[in-house]
């Protein structure tokens, strides 16, 4: 973010390179996110997204380079997929609690923010609706009253009004909290109507900037095609060539500035 100090950021990533069973999943990212931002993560499948949003939380240690957090700093984290064996006999409430324990009245709130009736509380978490229980996600991250709310694609798997209702509703607890979002979205209305910045993530960022920018960049329009009903279809990225081998890309992160691998 452009003349943001360390000072001032939530969280800093310097030189992030990720390696996972052997393999460099993301590698040389550079990134801040401030208090009150809302920054968008898109990329093709595979590109290392999920990876970056479990490095910037602590849930993966670098490879190389650093992430640093500020201290003090309260994450929000609702993951992109999180099983839960349905024979397990587990209440809303009971999820909502663990690990440390909440009161009923602090339940009562969450859920009743985040559109939950009261009374789900007792029901079985198995029993949910997909919309149902990532509501239930968002009210246990809510619990926390986090600085930063972090989103791994939030909504995959619910039908165009779900998706609808979901982002209104972060939209409505981001006002209230004031506080920061991250998130990885593949929906175009939110990506261009409710983001401050848009990260484009393939192995590295290889686009950033306001989003009005980064839409008609050709690293974004490379990795996303029109898709029906203001979403946005992905296809995979060639990104079959490597980066430590002598070729020439342009990794400038500069917001505005759409560098990286051409198609």
């Amino acid at each position: 973010m452009p003349g943001m100090s360390d000072t001032m950021s939530l969280i800093t990533a310097r030189n992030l390179t990720i390696r996972l069973e052997g393999r460099t999943i993301l590698h040389d990212v550079d990134f801040m996110i401030g208090e009150g931002e809302i920054v968008t993560v898109v990329g093709p499948n595979g590109s290392g997204k999920s990876t970056f949003m479990r490095a910037l939380v602590g849930a993966l240690s670098p490879a190389r380079g650093s992430v640093t957090r500020r201290s003090g700093l309260r994450i929000g984290y609702v993951p992109q997929v999180l099983h839960i064996d349905r024979t397990l006999p587990l209440t809303v409430a009971r999820f909502l609690s663990l690990p440390t324990g909440r009161s009923k009245s602090e339940i009562t709130a969450a859920l009743t923010e985040t559109g939950i009736p009261p009374e789900v509380a007792a029901h079985q978490v198995a029993a949910l609706s997909g919309g149902q229980f990532q509501r239930v996600l968002l009210a246990r991250a809510l619990l926390g009253d986090p600085h930063l709310l972090v989103l791994d694609e939030p909504t995959k798997g619910l039908d165009q009004p779900g998706v609808a209702a979901f982002y209104l509703l972060v939209e409505q607890v981001r006002r209230r909290l004031g506080c920061a979002v991250l998130m990885v979205s593949h929906d175009l209305h939110v990506v261009m109507s409710a983001s401050d910045r848009v990260i484009c993530i393939n192995g590295h960022i290889c686009c950033e900037g306001a989003p009005v920018v980064v839409s008609q960049a050709p690293e974004y329009r490379a990795m996303f095609g029109q898709g029906t009903r203001g979403a946005l279809a992905l296809y995979q990225h060639d990104h079959d060539h490597g980066h430590d081998h002598g070729h020439d890309h342009s990794h400038d992160n500069r917001p505005g500035h759409c560098g990286g691998d051409a198609p």
